[in-house]
Order: C-alpha cells, then sequence, then structure tokens
C-alpha cells in the first residue's frame, strides 16, 4: 500500500506559476500510474491529468492543457504538477492519486486506488 503526501500549494496571483509535489512512500511507485485531480467547493472532484509508470506518457485535461505539466522522478519517489498562466477557476484542493495498469478509463477518480490529503490552490484575481 503506497501512501501519498501533498505539498507546494498556496495563494497565487492570476498568471502566476505553482509546483505541486507528491511524495510516495511504501509500495513500488515505479509500478503506479499517478494522476492529479482537483475538487473546488461545492464541485465534484476533476481530473485533472496523469503520466504513466515510467513518464513516457501524460494526458491533460481541457482545462489545463498548455498551462500544466506532470513529471515524476521515480528514483526520488515523487511526482510534480508545473501549473502556469493561473486562473481563479483553478482554486481548488488538488490531489495525487495513484493506481495500478489495470485496463480501465483513467480519468474518472473511482478508478484510483490510493489518495493523498490534498493540497489547497488558491489564485486570487
Amino acid at each position: 500500500q503506497v501512501q501519498l503526501v501533498e505539498s507546494g500549494g498556496g495563494l497565487v496571483q492570476a498568471g502566476g506559476s505553482l509546483r505541486l509535489s507528491c511524495a510516495a512512500s511504501g509500495g513500488t511507485f515505479s509500478s503506479y500510474i499517478m494522476g492529479w485531480f482537483r475538487q473546488a467547493p461545492g464541485k465534484e472532484r476533476e481530473f485533472v491529468g496523469f503520466i504513466s509508470w515510467n513518464g513516457d506518457s501524460t494526458y491533460y485535461a481541457d482545462s489545463v492543457k498548455g498551462r500544466a505539466t506532470i513529471s515524476r522522478d521515480n528514483a526520488k519517489n515523487t511526482m510534480y504538477l508545473q501549473m502556469n498562466s493561473l486562473k481563479p477557476e483553478d482554486t481548488a484542493v488538488y490531489y495525487c492519486a495513484a493506481r495500478s495498469g489495470r485496463p480501465g478509463t483513467l480519468v474518472a477518480p473511482s478508478t484510483y486506488d490510493y489518495w493523498g490529503q490534498g493540497t489547497q490552490v488558491t489564485v486570487s484575481s
């Protein structure tokens, strides 16, 4: 079983940037597909993007495409989310998640097995 801890959230002005980190412990980090999700108050948890186990493949939601970059360092058991050109609508709690490589959609929160506690990102206008 893997434990996930997000960090790097905070308050940033619109147009600014943030880099979130997701540190994993336990399990075999390099065997997991990793995803980022976010949840704004009163809204459902929303897919942001995912990265394959070896980092060769990434996929992003349309809402962040071109502004977000997901990367991972398997030697450090850490995944990152670089967000640029932040907008007020990016304000949310950001969660990282892990799942095995079994078949199935990679954009639905329900298909991920392990979750971090989340980190708040607030973008002011």
